[in-house]
């Protein structure tokens, strides 16, 4: 009798914990959306601060400025927040590293290497840019992935992870020669101000460039959140599920790491958003990836959004959102590692 209370007892507070989860969803999706309407507000036109509905109404270059540059450039923000903090997510739970983040397997740093290459070599058109962006990002991925697959010391989640760090290593060292042979009047201070990131001048024709591979790769990992559960328990264990680990792993890392590229081919070097969002995702969820996941995407693009409301309007000459971002996820990492009253649950 005893125990059939305690266990009716277990379930209903499960229950409750369920149910609390859902409802802080809920309550960031509405906050999200809440945000997103009042970013399209914010601007330094015709003043800086907030755009009132009556002005809107009445100035037409209100109302294009609205539709054609803030509009593309929010969801582009939304997607970039969504994106970064959902491969962040996967890549931590698959690896079993918390310091692990989108770009550690030569994506960005294969992406950086492309801009650079187009704006020295060819004409620094803003489409050449995210083409050789987004192809070389391919390219260290895929580096990586037959890297590791010649390795042959360690498991296969070290090898990946080792392979990752010298294809980075390498791109990395590409990008500082073609810095160092850079015109230092005009093409040096492009590529830095690319490595920076920022979303100024993105149009509706960038996003939806984007969007075929965002998309898919994003509504992936939500559907095979639950799967990342059981893909972080080792190979052995998850096979003893019913999960097959190689598949599911491969699965899950082209669906986060091809948006990624996506995305970075679009707004450069944005850091930090994969590595702390996750992390305040389970300190506010635990470890379910069935929570943590949506968590993490949402408050992804919550930050984001934020910090390219902050760098477009805080001053009168836009601040690169890469800056932003890695101040406040620095702050904020240094803040959750400090604070003992914040505790993880399991």
């Amino acid at each position: 009798m005893d125990s059939a209370l305690t266990s009716r007892d277990a379930l209903q507070a499960q229950n409750k914990q369920i149910a609390r989860r859902r409802q802080i969803l809920i309550l960031l999706s509405i906050l999200l959306l809440f945000v997103f309407g009042v970013s399209l507000l914010i601007g330094r036109y015709p003043q800086p601060g907030l755009l009132s509905f009556e002005r809107l109404h009445a100035d037409e270059m209100a109302q294009r400025l609205v539709l054609n540059l803030r509009l593309p450039r929010l969801i582009t923000a939304l997607l970039l927040g969504i994106t970064l903090a959902a491969a962040g997510s996967v890549f931590q739970m698959m690896f079993g590293n918390p310091l692990v983040e989108p770009g550690f397997l030569g994506v960005s740093q294969g992406a950086a290497f492309g801009a650079a290459l187009v704006i020295i070599f060819l004409n620094s058109a803003a489409w050449l840019v995210q083409g050789s962006a987004a192809l070389f990002a391919f390219v260290g991925l895929g580096l990586s992935y037959t890297l590791a697959r010649k390795v042959r010391y360690g498991g296969w989640v070290l090898r990946l992870v080792l392979a990752g760090i010298a294809v980075s290593a390498l791109f990395s060292a590409g990008l500082g020669m073609l810095k160092y042979i850079a015109d230092p009047l005009r093409q040096l201070p492009e590529i830095t101000f690319w490595l920076l990131g920022g979303l100024a001048g993105l149009s509706w024709s960038q996003l939806l460039s984007i969007l075929p591979v965002v998309i898919p790769g994003l509504l992936c990992c939500f559907a095979m959140r639950w799967r990342l559960n059981l893909l972080s328990l080792g190979d052995e264990t998850a096979f003893s599920l019913g999960a097959a680990p190689n598949r599911e792993r491969a699965l899950l890392l082209a669906a986060a790491v091809l948006p990624t590229a996506a995305v970075i081919s679009v707004a450069g070097m944005v850091g930090w958003v994969g590595l702390i969002v996750p992390h305040i995702a389970r300190r506010l969820f635990g470890a379910d990836t069935r929570y943590a996941l949506p968590a993490s995407m949402l408050l992804g693009g919550l930050f984001v959004v934020v910090c390219d409301d902050l760098a477009r309007t805080l001053l009168a000459g836009e601040i690169p959102l890469g800056i932003l971002t890695s101040l406040f996820g620095a702050i904020a990492f240094l803040f959750l590692m400090m604070y003992r009253g914040i505790k993880v649950r399991r």
